[in-house]
């Protein structure tokens, strides 16, 4: 057993050691971090690292556990946590480090998946494109029993603390840049949604120039007007007018595809414009879509074909943490009563052949357009003169993970066995108080620590809730009223969760140190401090990064910024916060 501290420690387990098809490529060590159901009805998640050598394992564990924190903190990934397997492929490397890093001169590094900055080290390329070896990212991934290209999704992890990643068929980040953790989701947002860049650049600091073709594939990008949008019902025009997860209105927006002007997007900015901030709706829906297409949303019950009318009849949905899935019952085109099974032996059905569907349908609402929304069917022929044989099974065949505490509003299940004559009840108790009955238990929101039990068959599981959501504390430089001539630092601390704050009231945005130091608190001006081609602590209307070429207003005056933590349960903190005014 390989132990973990932090957020992750209650789910990992080593699998041990593995060797790669050639031979001549050192041996690997797949680990189990988050395990929710068989490989081949979950979309699994295989983080390779590279350039951490054996005495820097425990780096890359830790780098592994700030990427895989922070995508559960993230929507979607958030609510649906548990369609997700997580393994890490932990590969002892002969030299440390990874090629080009972080310019063209630095030295190449001999390690296995052959990573490298400048698209691996090609000067028509540019610096953050950090790329794998294919051939050998596939081969390490196949250490993992059970994944395929089909079901899986690589995240290569380079150990280095240079900004970078790159998104395609797999997807690549620095593991120890103070915003790594913020380019994972960004780039799963091309590997796994295929989403587009919304930056006005592709250089950095040299500014895009005119967009010039025809209307973008691009599901987030547009040469429409809002007008046309609607008459059209167009791309996004479901989302038109609501508040952007990230912050002001969907509306839109000029500039993305890396040019400046001629195009639009939905938002003023958003996880694939800039690192930190939440996919807007447009993202999310396409994420929603992309997620629950890589889990089969039914997973398990009776095999369809033809059966008695004698039976009850199982179906096994998926179990979003924070949601329940639509369960829906025909006979022959009409309704019977039923959520995980139905009893067709209070059906009354007519002898001869008729037809009965299950139908599966995800309710979230971060999808609005029906052609999007998750739906799985399974059919029978229910033939009356099919006799059929009992079966029973396990008093619990599955259920939430009880090693782990579950959130204060998770949706908590118990799948039993799947007996013919009859529907097995699961019993839930809060505190020791009877809760009610049923495959599933919502939690409400509710404070402190508390326990839950499912009782079936005989056999009864137990759950720690945890309710609170973590504290956060900011620390400002001492002044009176808060008062700041040109530059403030805040530094935002939780001690199991992940911080974010917001400033005026615009979108949320991860917190996750300064750019160049993850441990150095973050620093605000009315400009922006600029970095490597971008301005990071803009106080002023266009949003806390930015690009420096752009025509910005200083943000002096008064600000209010909020602040708030959401823990590994998905528990979301108490939101705090300081006013500060920030004079020349």
């Amino acid at each position: 057993m390989r132990k973990w501290a932090g957020l992750l420690s209650a789910g990992v387990l080593s699998l041990g050691i593995a060797t790669p098809a050639y031979a001549e490529e050192p041996v690997a060590t797949v680990t189990e971090v988050q395990v929710t159901g068989p490989v081949a009805q979950r979309f699994n998640l295989v983080v390779l690292g590279d350039g951490y050598t054996a005495a820097e394992q425990p780096k890359f564990f830790a780098d592994v556990e700030r990427h895989v924190s922070t995508l559960w903190s993230l929507e979607p990934f958030k609510s649906y946590r548990s369609y997700f397997n997580v393994y890490a492929v932990s590969i002892a490397s002969p030299e440390s480090g990874v090629d080009c890093d972080p310019s063209l001169t630095a030295p190449r590094r001999n390690t296995p998946l052959d990573m490298g900055f400048w698209g691996g080290c090609d000067a028509e390329s540019v610096q953050r494109l950090l790329t794998v070896d294919d051939a050998a990212a596939q081969r390490y991934a196949d250490l993992v029993a059970g994944t395929t290209r089909a079901n899986r999704q690589i995240l290569a992890l380079g150990n280095s603390t240079t900004y970078g990643g790159a998104g395609g068929t797999y997807a690549t980040a620095s593991g120890g840049n103070a915003l790594s953790a913020l380019i994972s989701p960004h780039e799963l947002g091309h590997s796994l949604g295929g989403l587009d860049d919304e930056y006005d650049y592709y250089a950095r600091g040299v500014p895009g120039g005119a967009y010039e073709g025809s209307e973008p594939d691009s599901i987030h990008h547009t040469l429409l007007t809002e007008q046309q949008l609607r008459d059209r019902r167009a791309k996004w025009w479901r989302w038109l007018g609501e508040p952007s997860e990230s912050g002001g209105t969907i509306g839109r927006f000029e500039g993305g595809l890396y040019t400046r002007t001629g195009v639009w997007r939905p938002s003023k900015h958003s996880m694939m414009k800039t690192l930190g901030y939440a996919f807007d709706q447009v993202g999310r829906e396409r994420m929603t879509q992309r997620i629950s297409a890589k889990a089969p949303l039914i997973s398990g019950g009776t095999p369809a074909g033809t059966i008695g009318a004698d039976r009850v009849v199982w179906v096994r949905p998926m179990h979003p943490v924070s949601h329940r899935l639509d369960i829906t019952w025909t006979l022959d085109g009409t309704r019977l009563p039923g959520r995980d099974a139905v009893d067709l032996r209070h059906a009354h059905v007519k002898p001869g052949k008729h037809t009965l569907t299950a139908t599966v349908t995800d309710p979230t609402p971060f999808v609005r357009d029906p052609a999007a929304r998750p739906t799985a069917t399974r059919t029978w022929t229910v033939d009356t003169s099919v006799v059929t044989p009992p079966a029973g099974g396990p008093a619990v065949a599955a259920s939430t993970p009880t090693s782990r505490p579950v959130g204060g509003h998770d949706v908590v299940y118990v799948e039993t066995g799947e007996p013919t004559g009859s529907v097995p009840q699961v019993r839930w108790a809060l505190d020791g108080r009877p809760a009610g009955s049923g495959p599933d238990f919502a939690l409400e929101e509710s404070r402190g620590s508390h326990t839950l039990t499912a009782t079936t068959g005989g056999t009864t599981l137990t759950w720690t809730v945890d309710a609170t959501g973590p504290t956060t504390t900011a620390e400002l430089p001492p002044a009176e009223g808060n008062v700041f001539h040109g530059s403030f630092t805040m530094r935002l601390k939780a001690a199991d969760g992940m911080p974010e704050f917001r400033v005026d009231g615009d979108g949320w945005h991860k917190f996750s140190g300064w750019p160049t130091d993850p441990s150095a608190p973050y620093v605000f001006t009315a400009r922006g401090t600029e970095i490597d081609g971008l301005a990071y602590g803009n106080l002023g209307p266009d949003g806390l990064t930015v690009s420096p070429f752009s025509e910005r207003k200083p943000g002096y005056g008064r600000h209010r910024i909020e602040y708030r933590s959401i823990d590994a349960a998905g528990n979301v903190g108490p939101t705090r916060s300081v006013t500060v005014t920030l004079l020349p």
